[in-house]
């Protein structure tokens, strides 16, 4: 359980010598921080005979309204209740928004929490708490970027401390990191204090544009003008196949000219620096496996199966999310909604019935059947929320020509199904105004709990820091009620 010694190799000269096994291989640079996810040394293991589990995260990254979705107030004054009406679901007394048709009709399948809160209003330090499981800010949190001072993220602990299966990394995340508007990377996404060694592999499928929101193409919108296109914004699947001309006996034959660097060899390894082995060995088993091809290949979709999850980022986030977890990642972090999609300040209902909440409904209730379908819905835990939920008072941004919600960090609810979760269960209570819980209040550190014991990692577990001072991964119990 502990990470082990850091090289006394120059970070440069290592970088060096794996870009030119990486070359070897016939893979490009492009592919190093994919192969550095895949070499991440395990520092734990699960629960001895306990059966593997897996997580699927969703984060709705902005702020979700629970009003306008899973914790409607229909009684509340106008200034309280906004614009949508609820609906029934299949489950006698659980209404939720009426733009969740999909959802409502599977609920059976799914729980609620309404009552998880912490103390922040601000997008960066509420990620952070949401995406690590911690609910105060580490010492010296920068907001603009991610320090080694932060906790590391529920991605990262997977990285470190859940065995791999079948040679890939035990987490990832797509289809990009958070970066907000500003070129600020959002903390709390990466390693922190147990170093970078245990970023997750980012999975990421578009480049970077900050003018964008939404599920392009068929859902992409700013908040102020509504519908928008932008032509560079486009998913790329990645492509792992084999350059031009190079099978892989081929690749094979270029691995053994690996020991014509025997001399820089030697001394990586004399540096206690394990993971040359371990990228050649990723690498080729990344390059020989077909199953691994085809989960990253939207080509090898069906057209009825692209049609159900939805044509557009968010249902090939999460399509690939499920053949991810099927072929032995055990858990994947979805960021459905690039900078901030999800922050309703302002035209929050035509936004959230036209462009954010049809895609999510659509792609996610997708996902239930199909994990349902293939009888890995019971050993599967999927989870959405977002770092935090709205006001409950309605209000309008000067200069806005629509009104919505502010941030709100002291109250949102949070979906769950699968993993053994009951379905048609609600944990919690809000006030009447949806604005505080009235009962069972949860926090950061109890849904991180809930995520940790679904991937099968042990109460007594410990992750080390950079200064190898030891750390309880568990900081609360699980949420109860649940299973």
């Amino acid at each position: 359980m502990h990470p082990r010694s850091h090289s006394r190799l120059n970070g440069t000269r290592r970088e060096i010598i794996q870009a030119g096994a990486i070359g070897l291989m016939g893979l490009g640079m492009n592919h190093l921080a994919a192969l550095k996810g895949l070499a991440a040394p395990s520092t734990g293991s699960a629960a001895a005979g306990g059966k593997a589990k897996k997580v699927i995260y969703i984060f709705l990254s902005g702020g979700l309204a629970q009003h306008e979705s899973f914790d409607m107030k229909p009684d509340a004054p106008a200034e309280i209740r906004g614009e949508f009406k609820p609906i029934a679901t299949r489950t006698p007394g659980i209404q939720i928004c009426e733009h969740l048709p999909e959802l409502a009709k599977r609920s059976e399948k799914w729980s609620l929490v309404r009552s998880l809160t912490h103390s922040t209003n601000d997008h960066s330090l509420a990620h952070h708490m949401m995406l690590t499981g911690h609910g105060e800010a580490p010492v010296g949190f920068d907001r603009t970027k991610p320090q080694s001072t932060d906790w590391p993220s529920i991605a990262s602990v997977a990285t470190a401390l859940v065995p791999r299966r079948n040679n890939l990394p035990p987490a990832l995340v797509l289809p990009e990191k958070f970066v907000h508007r500003t070129g600020n990377v959002i903390p709390g996404q990466l390693g922190g204090m147990m170093g970078a060694r245990f970023d997750p592999w980012f999975l990421e499928t578009s480049p970077h544009y900050p003018a964008y929101y939404g599920a392009y193409p068929q859902y992409m919108f700013h908040h102020e003008t509504g519908f928008h296109t932008d032509e560079r914004v486009k998913w790329q699947s990645p492509h792992l196949s084999l350059p031009e001309g190079l099978t892989l006996d081929r690749v094979r034959d270029r691995v053994g000219l690996r020991n014509q660097l025997e001399a820089q060899v030697e001394a990586l390894a004399m540096a206690g620096d394990e993971s040359f082995d371990t990228y050649q060995k990723a690498a080729v088993s990344l390059l020989a496996n077909n199953k691994v091809h085809d989960a990253f290949s939207l080509d090898k979709v069906s057209a009825q199966e692209l049609d159900r999850y939805g044509r557009n980022s968010f249902g090939w986030s999460l399509l690939m999310a499920r053949r991810m977890v099927a072929t032995g990642v055990s858990l994947v972090q979805v960021n459905l909604g690039n900078n901030e999609s999800w922050d309703t300040h302002q035209n929050a209902w035509p936004n959230l019935k036209n462009f954010l909440l049809p895609p999510m409904d659509r792609a996610v209730s997708a996902l239930l059947d199909d994990l349902e379908a293939s009888g890995e819905l019971g050993e599967t835990l999927v989870v959405m929320g977002s770092e935090f939920g709205r006001t409950p008072k309605i209000s309008t941004l000067k200069g806005a020509t629509g009104a919505g919600r502010d941030h709100w960090g002291a109250c949102q609810s949070i979906f769950l199904a699968g993993g053994g979760i009951r379905g048609g269960t609600v944990i919690g209570s809000s006030d009447k105004h949806g604005g505080y819980p009235d009962s069972d209040a949860q926090k950061p550190e109890n849904l991180a709990a809930t995520i940790f014991e679904a991937l099968g990692l042990p109460r007594e577990i410990t992750w080390e820091d950079l200064s190898s001072r030891p750390h309880f991964l568990y900081e609360a119990e699980p949420i109860k009620g649940l299973v």
